[in-house]
């Protein structure tokens, strides 16, 4: 028996001393999304009590990544992991980022096309989430305005039914077509971003190029009708947009005060009380011809890197937390289920599959034969031109700036901006 309890001991002491040992090194995860705040927290104190090694989520306020990033990463707790949103944003952080090439995450990729990969082979992030963002559409608001989402094919047709609905909108019971397009800080991205997106799509397709140090702007006359479509149908005076939010946005939508909703794949739990079947996603039609054949917004800007200026028991801890969170089961169901992700890695099959309906939409889309239209944003040459085409685009909605502000902001101000970060 004596002998049975010293083995017994000795085991349980190497058990304390692997933990000890293996528990070494910490993380620290600068969360860039707020919609998913609540999940890293819990994934991170689940990963605590299974393994002792400490993780922090900070999660930064929307359209404050960067800042936040900028004051975070020199102090001596900086964050471990954090994100970029592709090639230009890796530009600024390059030289923080661990080469990930030969670690497990890196392994579990379904193709290289999901990494930002450096002249020489240097693996400096990994794309954590595919995303899909367009027009949500009410369909219950709309056939009680006498309308069926696949009946908008073409930028006419989605004017026609937006125009009737504003024009009808105290029998119909809503306060405009389209939700408030808020340029304020936690809304304007949908737009000086995602929106802008549009016109370098179709400039980039008709030129066959996917990045450029001089836009042209041959699509802003598009770019101009959709903007005044959003802006005009809409809940709320243009002037007001300057300090309409996000949250008021969505409080509108599933306040069934607007039928239509710009955003993505990640705003599903926001808009889920609706019910799946009243909710559908339209492409953002401009009036390009053959835009019928045009599918959702598809891709990322989502890409994981690793703070190589970290101490190396850190790094190690917040590779480990990665594998863990896309191999381990409460992660997978996290991301996939919970979060509502589509994700990258070859370990996200069957159960762990993303369930989230806008993801589905945007499948059938694909399925039906529809061209996705990519991310070009992420060759916008920086963020000061986002945010300087965002003051255009509001000045212009006011009535305080002209289009031709717009127009130089997009065009002048990018090949600036390129030369500056160039």
């Amino acid at each position: 028996m004596k002998k049975i309890l010293a083995l017994v001991l000795a085991a349980v002491l190497c058990l304390a001393l692997y933990m000890t040992v293996s528990a070494e090194g910490s993380v620290y995860y600068l969360n860039f999304k707020p919609e998913q705040d609540a999940q890293w927290q819990e994934l991170a104190k689940l990963y605590t009590e299974q393994t002792g090694i400490p993780v922090t989520v900070v999660t930064a306020a929307s359209g404050q990544y960067e800042t936040t990033l900028m004051s975070e990463i020199e102090k001596s707790d900086a964050p471990t992991l954090f994100q970029v949103n592709g090639p230009v944003g890796l530009a600024n952080w390059t030289d923080y980022c661990y080469d990930l090439k030969d670690t497990e995450i890196y392994k579990h990729l379904t193709s290289d096309a999901f990494a930002l990969t450096e002249e020489g082979g240097a693996v400096k992030g990994i794309a954590y989430v595919i995303e899909t963002y367009s027009i949500i559409a009410n369909t219950k608001l709309l056939e009680k305005a006498g309308y069926k989402a696949e009946e908008i094919t073409t930028f006419a047709k989605l004017k026609e039914v937006a125009d009737d609905i504003q024009a009808r909108k105290d029998e119909l019971g809503v306060d405009g077509a389209f939700t408030s397009a808020g340029m304020d800080g936690s809304s304007d991205w949908r737009f000086k971003t995602h929106l802008a997106n549009m016109p370098i799509y179709y400039e980039y397709q008709a030129d066959g190029i996917g990045a450029t140090d001089a836009i042209k702007g041959d699509y802003l006359d598009n770019f101009k009708a959709i903007w005044d479509l959003y802006i005009t149908d809409s809940t709320c005076d243009p002037s007001l947009l300057a300090s309409k939010t996000g949250n008021d946005a969505v409080a509108e939508f599933v306040g069934e005060k607007a039928v239509f909703y710009q955003n993505g794949t990640w705003a599903w739990n926001d808009v889920a009380s609706l019910g799946e079947e009243n909710i559908t996603m339209l492409p953002i039609y401009i009036g390009v011809d053959g835009e019928e054949n045009q599918g959702l917004c598809t891709g990322t800007e989502n890409f994981w890197c690793v703070n190589g200026n970290a101490a190396q028991d850190d790094i190690d801890a917040t590779l480990a937390f990665m594998e863990w969170v896309i191999t381990s089961d409460e992660g997978r169901k996290s991301m996939s289920q919970d979060m509502g992700f589509v994700t990258p890695f070859d370990t996200f099959t069957g159960e762990y599959e993303s369930t989230n309906p806008l993801v589905k939409i945007d499948a059938a889309y694909t399925a039906s034969g529809k061209t996705p239209v990519t991310w070009n944003f992420a060759t916008i040459p920086s963020e000061e031109w986002k945010n300087a085409l965002g003051s255009a685009m509001t000045a212009y909605a006011a009535g305080t700036g002209d289009w031709d502000a717009v127009v130089s902001a997009f065009v002048d101000g990018w090949a600036t901006e390129y030369k500056l970060s160039h």
